[in-house]
């Protein structure tokens, strides 16, 4: 025992260059070999108040799950519904909240609406990712478009949404509306390759009197990549009591209206490629 006692006589020189041992980075398995100290209650206080360095620190997998369980428990969850939820035993659920205040017991009838609520919530959840995996593979389907694939593109995209020319009122001059920047995009890709200069393009917002002009107007010059000076006046469409609309805060862009000056030769092209594209569809009838 007098061995023992002497062995750790000098504590303070001990600690001295244990902490010197712990702040070069040594575990403390590393400190005991290297000091002899084989003792832990010693060891520990060899190097009380010194941090262990930072490789000696184990990701603990579960601080998240530990977190959550938390955050549902403060919400009122149980610890079935947190368990549903979390796919964790109610054995550690329980050591992580047990320290926090038992939630009220609610009625059955309310039980079971939050629980029909989360399952609908899930539902929805994976709906959403099937949607959106749905969407990019069609994504990729596409692939490099042709010029051709361009061409007959912008010839239907026109048709379905430029103006028209009707008997009762002649309008061959090739005029583009809507609210959607991938459509004026690719609309003007489509000029781009019929080598329509974009000189000949003019540009005019129209929009709700309750939206933010200046901020549709800035929009949609950054959409064209046009300066706002190129821009005709904005046209304001009135108020209707008797109209419900949801696009008239201070968000909505509104449309941007594309007019090619001297288009009526382009125009009857149009008319006159629409009409071929319908002829051979026709065809394909079953």
């Amino acid at each position: 025992m007098a061995r023992s006692q002497n062995k750790y006589a000098d504590f303070e020189g001990l600690r001295e260059r244990a902490v010197a041992l712990r702040r070069a980075g040594y575990s403390l398995r590393q400190i005991r070999d290297e000091l002899k100290v084989f003792n832990n209650d010693i060891l520990n206080r060899l190097v009380e108040g010194e941090p262990p360095p930072e490789w000696t620190k184990r990701p603990r997998a579960k601080d998240d799950l530990r977190a959550k369980a938390r955050e549902l428990r403060l919400q009122g969850w149980t610890y079935d519904q947190i368990e549903a939820e979390l796919g964790c035993s109610k054995g550690s659920i329980s050591l992580w909240v047990r320290d926090l205040p038992k939630p009220e017991r609610r009625d059955p009838t309310e039980q079971a609406r939050l629980a029909a609520r989360k399952r609908w919530e899930h539902e929805l959840a994976v709906r959403q990712e099937h949607r959106q995996q749905t969407k990019e593979a069609a994504a990729a389907e596409i692939g490099a478009l042709s010029d051709r694939d361009l061409f007959l593109l912008g010839v239907a995209l026109y048709w379905a949404e430029g103006t028209k020319d009707k008997p009762h009122a002649r309008r061959e001059r090739v005029t583009f509306v809507n609210s959607d920047s991938d459509m004026i995009r690719l609309f003007l890709s489509w000029l781009d390759l019929l080598s329509i200069e974009r000189e000949r393009i003019t540009y005019r917002v129209m929009i709700h009197e309750t939206a933010d002009v200046e901020s549709a107007e800035a929009y949609w010059a950054d959409v064209v990549q046009a300066d706002r000076s190129s821009f005709g006046k904005t046209t304001l469409k009135r108020h209707n009591p008797k109209t419900v609309r949801k696009n008239t805060g201070d968000d909505s862009r509104g449309c941007l209206v594309l007019t090619v000056r001297q288009s009526a030769e382009l125009y009857r092209r149009i008319e006159g490629w629409w009409t071929g594209i319908v002829a051979d569809a026709i065809t394909r009838l079953r």
